[in-house]
């Protein structure tokens, strides 16, 4: 978080909220120099260590969205752009998982009552992956619920889970029924992880593979795109704070901006300290001295400030009509989409100009330079950031064409 910056700016989530607020921002904090020096280990690991996952639960941070009918904090949505911020500058990977994990005790609050039972009333603190790449899976209705089959990529954290929420395209043998989507929450037991995790980028996120083969999953243990879409979900009846009617889909690219914009505040602070002390090999200018270096980090900085205002104004803004019943439209969900994309381009053209400026001394393997840059272009490289993507749909609803993205 940069400095100066208010926190909790735009967030009304009166008193109680606002201490539960600030007592998770310290929490991400203080753990953030033990989360730098164990990098190295966690993406020699490619997963979290056992440490750094003991640590994260003990500080309630993968319980920032979970509603607190369960001993969760619900806190506004925004948190998990700021925490998730707070740890991407000490390791994207542990961030990215964070973010991603704690989403889903969001997403879980909007299923039937009888999932959250199962799940929370097991055990609270229980993770859960995921992997919402829709034609991956096959489902079919059957008497009681579905029939599930399928192989899924990047389901990030999955060795720390003991549930995955999986998304699947539901087919019906009459052509008139058309396809639906729909997610599915499985239990270990009827899913195998594949090790397939041997990346550039986000190495310690452990995002494997995992498969399905003929699962049956009852319909208490599901739930249609379209009931996420904005307003009351399945879960309202329980959880009635706004948070659990946002859109998901069209705020998902916010669940992981944060990492982006973390990773990129390190990257701008490590050069930075750099250039104040370092000197030329060549001729022994001190590199601070030069205007290039002062506008490299003029403009990283922009870049850097302006997509974290991106970001948390979406975030706010979205609570906010949450709270007084206002369900966006498409132009809306469009724009979401676009911002939460762009926002993070800016990061990652931000971490790529200083890994330039900073010459030979990116190479080297043993800093974390070279680790800022290789995450920042496997965060990019989500679809939620392809900016082509959320750029041409948000062009074609402005236009007056449907929308292409069928999630929102």
């Amino acid at each position: 978080m940069a400095p100066g910056q208010e926190p909790s700016m735009g967030k009304p989530m009166g008193q109680d909220g606002e201490r539960a607020y600030s007592t998770m921002i310290a929490q991400a904090q203080a753990l953030m120099p033990r989360l730098r020096e164990r990098a190295a280990r966690t993406e020699e690991l490619r997963h979290l260590p056992p440490e750094t996952e003991r640590d994260l639960h003990d500080a309630g941070l993968f319980r920032m969205l979970q509603p607190r009918r369960i001993g969760g904090a619900e806190l506004d949505y925004v948190a998990l752009v700021d925490c998730a911020e707070l740890l991407g500058q000490a390791d994207a990977s542990v961030a990215w998982n964070l973010a991603n994990l704690a989403s889903h005790h969001w997403m879980l609050a909007m299923f039937e009552q009888k999932a959250q039972d199962l799940v929370w009333g097991r055990d609270p603190d229980a993770l859960i992956a995921s992997s919402f790449i829709f034609p991956a899976g096959r489902a079919t209705r059957v008497e009681g619920g579905y029939r599930l089959h399928g192989s899924w990529p990047f389901s990030s954290g999955v060795a720390s889970c003991e549930w995955n929420m999986l998304a699947s395209v539901v087919y019906s043998d009459d052509e008139a029924d058309g396809i639906e989507y729909r997610i599915f929450l499985l239990p270990r037991d009827d899913y195998k992880v594949l090790d397939t995790w041997n990346v550039a980028g986000l190495r310690g996120t452990g995002s494997c593979d995992v498969e399905v083969r003929d699962a049956f999953v009852p319909d208490d243990m599901t739930v249609a795109v379209g009931e996420l879409a904005g307003g009351p979900t399945p879960g309202s009846k329980v959880n009635p704070n706004p948070l659990y009617a946002l859109p998901v889909f069209s705020l998902f690219p916010y669940v992981l901006s944060g990492v982006a914009l973390g990773n990129a505040q390190a990257c701008l602070e490590d050069y930075t300290e750099v250039a104040r002390h370092r000197v030329s090999t060549y001729n022994r200018a001190k590199l601070g001295d030069f205007q290039s270096t002062q506008i490299k980090i003029a403009e990283a900085s922009a870049k850097i400030d302006a997509a974290r205002l991106i970001m948390r104004s979406a975030c706010i803004e979205a609570m906010r009509d949450a709270r007084r019943g206002h369900v966006p439209n498409m132009a809306s969900k469009t724009r979401y989409r676009r911002d939460g994309a762009f926002s993070v381009n800016l990061c990652t053209d931000a971490v790529s100009m200083l890994f330039a400026a900073s010459g030979a001394r990116g190479l080297f393997t043993t800093g974390a330079l070279q680790r800022q840059f290789r995450d920042a272009h496997a965060i990019n490289s989500h679809l939620a950031f392809n900016f082509d993507a959320a750029g041409t749909n948000y062009g074609r609803v402005a236009l007056g064409l449907p929308s292409e993205n069928l999630t929102l």
